[in-house]
């Protein structure tokens, strides 16, 4: 005799061997013997074996109408056999039962479990949402596959189009216009990127990376609302000075400027004076939230998107031919000895007499022309007059930094050149990819580069301690020593930042670009306005826990940022191989197989570099280039030092790493997912 029973909602069949109280002993069809309960058992039966049995009652399930088994199930709890005599006939045979079974137990739908082998009919409301929900997923279905198709013909559907970024890189894997894409994916034995760019989706390499970047981190786009532009309240003292700032070009933030006074008298005044949006945007309003949303401006080649409304920056930027709100750091300084001698911080308008430019002026303002020696430069009048106070500022510039290399333990190099680039042919706010790119190099170091680093370094680093001796927190950079693997962190406390070689560091110069900046500068504020009872007028308290929210949200998103400046610049940098057609360039190895290029912003990997030592200096060939992935690759053609020459440069950089490799492109879209289910800066800035 054979028996059909339900073992954890599946159908079995098998041999009854003996049968006990509460339990029977069966031998499946495999030979393997199990112990069924009793109340599991649905129907005992002499022929036809299982192995012919369950095949032909399947297949007679299949055939079978459900809205007519529907319409003839008893409006009670019925049984299988009660329907299989009423759909088939009262001498139902045993693969008529079973189909009835099988037909039933595979749509829950129409019928409910009632027990084992038992079932009761879904109510019509039910049933009619049941039906509509099954057709829709038919329709979607019909939709996936159809769209698959196209893909794999090399068209992109439009529904897929306009999700794109979202299917790559934050999916909703039960979206049809995901599934899709891992339905040809798998189909075609493509990556999805591969796939999507064969079939139109990404026509635009600069556009695939603009767009990515507004999806990921301003997906309610880069506008601003319209918002008045803020007034400083108060009454501010005009301060006898005419600063000057250094800055590049295509700066219109300009957040801090110098002033120099009592040259030649044995003691000088330095002025560092920094914009002060601070005065008139307070924490919580329209433009402080505005602000710690972005957190940060964004850089890029030919573009920027900037924290503040542009008509906030330009109403204190420090423009020349102003007087602009500022907050002043005021330093004495022994003209002999440099020795800093005491400071006070003053707010106040500051007149700006001059914006030099760096860019032009860096060929001008060299060493020799700051000793005295003006042969084969020419200078404006305006430049030529600043000759002396520049000329001191480089000499405070070059002590600061002997200065704080004791402090570090070993002295800063910098022989690797800065990039810049400039694109030509722009149309509109913003490039679109198309335009000719030029990079140009300049040495960090440099007069002009090292007196705004060493001045933003003694203000960042003076306020910071400023902030600590009055008991007021504020946002700080620290590096507990140099070895390797220890970082620069931010935090909350006054820490010494071994990269920088100071007691304590807080960005305090760039209130315009960076929220951090700005933050800072309200402390600062309260101190200039309260001194030592400023902790109880600050805007932020000790351990207050929204200073700790914006030191994590600003982590994040300057990380963010400048892992897109960087991405760009290396967009640029392939761009500018192929439009000079650059087929081989001089490199020097950093690590591995990876090699620095001589003259443009690029680390790459390369094959043949077995052997050699970090340092090697070598001739490479360049292999293809992938403008969405940003990749290129190489091959070592020769050596170009001897052996024993090899020697790495220190990078200089602030955290004393080396350049790194631009990043993947990490795609969230995996199309091995389980087949049937869901888809699945200077130190100074």
């Amino acid at each position: 005799m054979y028996i059909l029973f339900d073992e954890a909602g599946k159908l079995q069949t098998g041999r009854l061997l003996s049968e006990a109280e509460s339990s029977l002993q069966v031998e499946l069809d495999t030979g393997k013997r199990v112990k069924v309960k009793t109340a599991n058992s649905l129907l005992r039966f002499e022929k036809p074996a299982p192995t012919l049995l369950m095949p032909a009652a399947t297949a007679l399930a299949e055939t079978m109408e459900l809205d007519l088994a529907y319409e003839f199930a008893p409006e009670d709890e019925f049984g299988f056999e009660e329907l299989a005599r009423d759909y088939f006939s009262a001498q139902a045979s045993t693969e008529q039962l079973v189909a009835t079974m099988v037909c039933l137990h595979g749509a829950p739908h129409y019928f409910r479990r009632a027990g084992k082998g038992r079932f009761r009919k879904a109510p019509p409301d039910i049933l009619a949402q049941a039906l509509a929900a099954i057709e829709k997923k038919k329709q979607v279905q019909a939709r996936i596959e159809s769209w698959a198709a196209e893909l794999l013909e090399g068209r992109c559907p439009a529904e897929v189009r306009e999700q794109l970024y979202r299917i790559l890189f934050k999916p909703d894997k039960n979206s049809p216009e995901y599934k899709a894409v891992v339905e040809a994916a798998r189909q075609g034995k493509l990556a999805p990127l591969t796939l999507l760019e064969r079939a139109g989706a990404i026509t635009s390499a600069y556009e695939f990376h603009w767009q990515r970047f507004l999806f990921e981190q301003f997906p309610k786009g880069t506008g601003f609302p319209a918002l008045p532009v803020p007034a400083v309240s108060e009454e501010l003292p005009l301060a006898d000075v005419q600063a000057f700032s250094i800055d590049d070009s295509h700066t219109t933030e300009i957040d801090d400027a110098l002033s120099l006074q009592g040259l030649g008298s044995g003691t000088v005044t330095l002025g560092i004076h920094i914009a002060a949006p601070g005065l008139a945007i307070t924490p919580d309003d329209a433009l402080d939230q505005i602000a710690r949303q972005r957190l940060s401006t964004v850089y890029m080649p030919g573009h920027k998107i900037t924290m503040l409304p542009d008509a906030v920056v330009q109403a204190y930027t420090l423009e020349a031919g102003r007087a602009c709100p500022a907050v002043s750091l005021y330093l004495k300084i022994d003209e002999s000895s440099l020795a800093v001698l005491e400071s006070r911080t003053a707010l106040e308008r500051v007149p700006i007499a001059i914006n030099l430019r760096h860019d032009r002026l860096d060929d001008v303002i060299t060493t020799d022309w700051l000793a005295g020696d003006s042969a084969g430069t020419t200078a404006t009048t305006e430049v030529e007059a600043l000759r002396p106070v520049l000329g001191f500022l480089h000499r405070l510039a070059l002590h600061q930094k002997a200065q704080r290399e004791q402090v570090r333990g070993k002295p800063e190099t910098f022989t690797r050149p800065d990039y810049s680039f400039r694109l030509e042919g722009v149309q509109g706010d913003q490039p679109d990819g198309s335009e000719k790119v030029h990079i140009g190099t300049r040495r960090r170091g440099e007069p002009l580069d090292l007196m705004v680093a060493e001045a933003m370094i003694l203000a960042n680093s003076t306020w910071g301690q400023w902030l600590a001796d009055c008991g007021v927190p504020g946002i700080y950079r620290s590096q507990a020593s140099l070895a390797p693997g220890v970082k620069v962190r931010m935090g909350t406390k006054a820490q010494p930042h071994a990269g920088i070689g100071v007691r304590c560091y807080a960005w305090s110069t760039s209130p315009l670009r960076r929220y951090v900046d700005l933050v800072n500068q309200w402390q600062i504020i309260a101190c200039a306005r309260f001194g030592k009872t400023a902790a109880l007028a600050a805007p932020f308290k000790p351990k207050d826990a929204s200073l700790f929210s914006v030191v994590s949200a600003f982590d994040a998103a300057y990380s963010a940022y400048n892992g897109f400046q960087n991405g760009m610049e290396r967009f640029w940098t392939l761009r500018y191989l192929r439009q000079e057609q650059i087929g081989e360039l001089t490199a020097t190895l950093v690590r591995d197989n990876l090699v620095r290029a001589d003259m443009l912003p690029l680390v790459l990997p390369v094959l043949g570099t077995e052997g050699l030592p970090r340092g090697a200096h070598v001739r490479i060939r360049l292999g293809a280039i992938d403008e969405i992935a940003l990749d290129v690759t190489g091959s070592v053609i020769e050596r170009l030092d001897l052996p024993g020459d090899a020697d790495i440069e220190d990078s200089g950089d602030e955290n004393g790493e080396e350049d790194a490799l631009a990043a993947p492109l990490h795609l969230a879209i995996d199309v091995d997912e389980t087949p049937g289910g869901d888809p699945g800066a200077s130190p100074a800035g």
